[in-house]
């Protein structure tokens, strides 16, 4: 059963309730440093389950979600009220052939595009972070919704990398 585009808002945006996202997402890549520091890139490359993406697929989508961010937001501080298109992450993972990409340049990607993205959010003025655009699937999203999110997001992938890099016993 999948969830409804509500129940993902929901579940996201829970697991970095009441923490600062900006703080949230600032401490994402060093993270994801600290995780994967000394484990072999084979080991990284190995889905846990039928159907379940690897650590090095996680941190692909990391860095492409950070460019979809980036754009998003830029589209809408561009043009408030702008349509904001969704995508598949899955077919992204095929497509972008997460499996084969390097999960240290990966995080590099990533922390290079958050940088700027977060550049960009400490330059705005309080009323820029009430900008909008039009998600086709979950309706109104603001710049300060859209960090939240993103919070939310890091947080989510961070706890799926631990449980799947933890020692089994």
């Amino acid at each position: 059963m999948s969830e409804t585009a509500q129940q993902y808002t929901q579940r996201i945006l829970a697991n970095a309730e009441g923490q600062d996202p900006i703080k949230v997402q600032s401490a994402t890549n060093k993270k994801l440093v600290r995780l994967i520091k000394g484990i072999p890139a084979a080991k990284l490359r190995k889905r846990p389950a039928r159907g379940k993406w690897s650590v090095a697929e996680v941190l692909a989508h990391l860095a492409d979600v950070e460019i979809v961010i980036g754009w998003r937001m830029r589209s809408i501080l561009g043009a408030p009220g702008t349509p904001i298109q969704p995508f598949d992450q899955d077919a992204w993972v095929t497509a972008g052939q997460y499996e084969k990409r390097d999960p240290r340049k990966s995080i590099e990607l990533h922390r290079v595009v958050r940088e700027a993205n977060l550049g960009l959010l400490k330059s705005l003025s309080p009323e820029r972070w009430k900008h909008y655009g039009q998600h086709a699937e979950r309706g109104q999203e603001s710049i300060a919704h859209i960090v939240r999110m993103v919070a939310g997001h890091d947080v989510n992938h961070i706890h799926q990398i631990e449980r799947i890099v933890k020692p089994t016993k």
